[in-house]
């Protein structure tokens, strides 16, 4: 943390914009950079701090900025928006990052996704690297994820899993986590963490991902199949 006459770095407001911070997030952040509510909160709304504000409790101590204070307060703004609002938001974001062209079906899909990636965000600029594995038209793998799928005890892992999920004639994410689980963990003996590791690399190409089970369920059984199967090529 340093004090903000003598911070360097990222001043302009138009930064914080474009790293994907909501205004009530600055604002709120702001405001409790020199002023308290009387309590331990810090996630205060608009409409309350125009209601709790008093020159009163405004503290004279230096401020001091802490970056990771102000992304906690932007996870807390970015989790409370309604899905339409989280929505308008994020579309920039995956317009400018070339993730999307803006069609009808586009924007269906990321309407359905942002519902299991808003707990996993600070800031709106991470929904384009969350997302990109719906949209990619030539998957890879990430070339620094490959050795996560190419060892034996990974190819084994892809292979059951091919095998579990290919008769599955219901594909939701409760069905496939039941199949996953069944043969992966119960059977095979293996931790959640490797058993799943590998699956999501395969499906999304990159160790950073949403939640494994919906994001087959998103990218449809043909297509997670085939990913798996591509990645066992390798």
């Amino acid at each position: 943390n340093a004090k903000l006459s003598k911070r360097n770095g990222e001043v302009s407001i138009a930064w914080y914009r474009e790293a994907g911070f909501l205004p009530e997030a600055i604002c709120n952040y702001l405001a409790l950079l020199g002023w308290s509510p009387g309590d331990d909160r810090e996630n205060i709304t608009m409409k309350e701090l125009t209601e709790l504000f008093t020159v009163e409790r405004v503290n004279s101590s230096p401020a001091r900025f802490d970056m990771k204070k102000l992304e906690a307060i932007n996870g807390d703004k970015i989790r409370a928006l309604p899905l339409d609002e989280f929505l308008a938001w994020a579309l920039p974001f995956l317009t400018k990052a070339k993730v999307i062209s803006g069609t009808p079906e586009e924007i269906a899909v990321v309407k359905s996704a942002l519902p299991i990636i808003q707990e996993r965000i600070t800031r709106l600029n991470e929904v384009p690297a969350m997302l990109k594995f719906l949209f990619v038209k030539n998957f890879a793998v990430e070339a620094e994820s490959l050795s996560k799928v190419t060892d034996a005890a990974s190819k084994d892992v892809l292979k059951r899993a091919i095998t579990e999920l290919t008769p599955l004639t219901v594909w939701t994410h409760d069905s496939i986590e039941a199949a996953l689980r069944s043969s992966l963990i119960e059977e095979m003996g293996l931790k959640p963490r490797i058993a799943f590791g590998s699956v999501r690399i395969a499906v999304t190409g990159s160790t950073i991902s949403p939640p494994l089970f919906e994001s087959m369920e998103l990218l449809g059984k043909n297509a997670s199949l085939e990913r798996i199967s591509a990645a066992l090529a390798l």
